[in-house]
């Protein structure tokens, strides 16, 4: 077991609906064998997808209104409160619509309010999907708790020539203390937390062009998966993990390394 007392938890993220902003966390409980709590619990079917929430599998992100094609949803701002399921949407700094996301009536309203916001770029009715118990709509199958390297988004900055915002990544916990692109060399080792949580890196995060789009304004500004496979030869940025053991993760908590 190696000690590294400078690999640290410098933040934490949600996405309770997939593509929409996220929600900065003070605590998160983790369980064994879950997904990163209150995270993409919802997402927006972009047209029929053949989706069923009885039986449900994993479908590609192109199946959802995201980031990747649909820029505009970063000039949205979301809450999502977990005890009733009620998501807040202000749309270019006013006020736009509150829906409960746990009722058929709620989920209409959000869908009506993209089928306006979006009208260019539906290819069909949109619909609001809830995720069934034991599935999340994560861009990876085995995607349960994404990591980002705070250091690997600043040598980013450095190939694209321009300042990144951490957040175009859309991680889960942002780590410090590791060298630039490290994570990368650590599938197959286990993190463990102060509260023994346990994670285990299963896969590199190929990056897509979602991150080319600025999450402040809506803007796609920068050419970040180029840029990584010209400077690097790959397009890699930041890993999945999967929950050998819960607990619970803070800001500021230390991590070691096993294996």
């Amino acid at each position: 077991m190696s000690q590294s007392p400078a690999l640290r938890i410098a933040a934490l993220y949600r996405y309770p609906v997939k593509g929409l902003s996220p929600e900065a966390l003070e605590t998160a409980e983790l369980e064994t064998s879950g997904y990163f709590p209150g995270d993409r619990l919802y997402a927006i079917e972009n047209g029929p997808s053949g989706f069923n929430e009885t039986v449900p599998r994993h479908l590609p992100k192109v199946a959802y209104l995201m980031l990747m094609r649909n820029e505009a949803l970063a000039r949205l701002r979301t809450r999502f409160d977990d005890a009733t399921h009620r998501l807040t949407v202000e749309a270019d700094g006013d006020p736009a619509m509150e829906a409960d996301l746990s009722t058929a009536e709620g989920r209409e309203a959000l869908a009506g309010f993209m089928k306006d916001f979006l009208p260019q770029e539906l290819r069909g009715v949109p619909r609001v999907l809830a995720a069934p118990p034991g599935y999340r709509f994560t861009d990876s199958r085995t995607g349960y708790v994404s990591l980002i390297n705070r250091a690997s988004v600043a040598a980013t900055e450095d190939l694209v020539g321009a300042p990144v915002d951490p957040l175009r990544f859309r991680g889960n916990l942002y780590l410090d203390g590791l060298e630039p692109f490290a994570e990368l060399d650590m599938v197959g080792r286990v993190l463990e937390t102060e509260s023994g949580a346990r994670l285990k890196i299963i896969s590199r995060t190929v990056r897509c062009a979602a991150t080319n789009v600025d999450p402040q304004t809506g803007q796609r500004d920068l050419s970040i998966p180029k840029a990584l496979m010209d400077g690097l030869g790959h397009a890699d940025c930041g890993v999945y993990a999967e929950v050998l053991a819960g607990g619970r993760l803070r800001p500021g908590d230390g991590l070691r390394v096993i294996g």
